[in-house]
């Protein structure tokens, strides 16, 4: 009874997860079928350029990790800040002690020994790597980070 079950939440959890572009062109449809075909292509590349509208950027890169308003003397700007997230190893590091209870035959006692305990330690990095600008609905500047 519980496998059916187990399976039924994985696969739940897959469809549900994790957004690619298959899965956001199939979301936004409509403006997916009004571009032309080298266009599709292009988005399905992840590839954008200067000119396009907020629904292709989505389609093609996906929800923004931040975005960032911003107000100048021409007017309002909307930025898409996209983010990397990866963990590092460091090493390990002390944590503690674990005890052990064992009974000394020899001298007919229990006896207790500490055992020093370590544990692997990570540390998580977010790197920006992209920020997309749009006024007035449309990408106006596109920076990215080296990789």
């Amino acid at each position: 009874m519980k496998t059916p079950l187990l399976i039924l939440a994985c696969v739940a959890l897959i469809m549900t997860g994790c957004s690619t572009v298959d899965s956001r062109i199939k979301e936004k449809s409509a403006a997916f079928e009004t571009l032309d075909p080298q266009t599709q292509v292009r988005l399905k590349q992840s590839i954008i350029r200067v000119g396009d509208s907020p629904d292709m950027v989505y389609i093609a890169l996906g929800q923004p990790d931040r975005t960032r308003a911003k107000t100048t003397a021409t007017g309002q700007s909307l930025i898409w800040i996209y983010s990397t997230y990866t963990r590092e190893y460091e090493g390990t590091e002390f944590v503690g002690y674990r005890r052990h209870a064992f009974f000394d035959r020899r001298a007919d006692a229990w006896r207790i020994h500490y055992e020093p305990v370590r544990a692997d330690l990570y540390s998580d990095r977010v790197e920006e790597y992209m920020r997309v600008t749009f006024e007035d609905g449309k990408v106006t500047a596109i920076e990215q980070t080296k990789q």
